[in-house]
């Protein structure tokens, strides 16, 4: 069977032009970052793929953008039988595969790998260039000063955090974080 694996690191992202044409039997298609190998349907993809099939992706950098991962998943697929095509770069591993096709496994994806860490180092300029200029001021709180406070007392009161997340509209971790920022403070002052 010809499975396909799609990933786009935002919704917004269009999924449709990285297997346009390719004619496959199934689709997986992850909404995530391509840091690690933690997808739900990559792992959905890995249970599901059997020796004789074929796992077509876009390009490298869409089934990992770290090498040791990249490396580890093609090994992963190939030990079983399945055949791994990257229609970008027109490369095929198969676990029979040439030290050239090695090599440009790990050449390609080393530039994915550093693709992913100047785009990071970028992003973090930007953010200090634009705090410098004060037109970067991070996230919006999703509390205001006297929500917050309502809710440290509703805590404090002993009602339970999920009640309270549900209340402000905000999730478990937010509480806990709210609530946080208050006992740090507090040993601070």
């Amino acid at each position: 069977m010809r499975v396909g694996y799609i990933r786009v690191s935002s919704v917004d992202q269009n999924i449709v032009r990285q297997l346009d044409g390719v004619e496959v039997g199934r689709m997986f298609t992850d909404t995530a970052s391509g840091k690690d190998s933690d997808r739900p349907k990559l792992d959905e993809l890995l249970a599901f793929v059997r020796d004789g099939d074929t796992v077509l992706v876009h390009s490298m950098d869409r089934l990992a953008r770290n090498l040791d991962d990249l490396r580890r998943l093609v090994r992963t697929l190939t030990g079983r039988g399945v055949r791994v095509e990257f229609v970008k770069e027109s490369l095929s591993f198969t676990g029979e595969d040439s030290p050239m096709a090695t090599l440009l496994l790990s050449v390609m994806g080393a530039f994915a790998e550093f693709e992913r860490a100047l785009i990071l180092e970028l992003q973090r300029e930007g953010i200090a260039a634009a705090k410098q200029r004060g037109i970067y001021t991070g996230r919006k709180p999703a509390l205001t000063g006297e929500q917050a406070a309502q809710l440290r007392e509703r805590a404090a009161a002993g009602e339970r955090k999920s009640d309270l997340a549900r209340a402000f509209g905000i999730s478990r971790e937010t509480v806990y974080t709210y609530l946080r920022t208050t006992a740090a403070a507090g040993v601070a002052g």
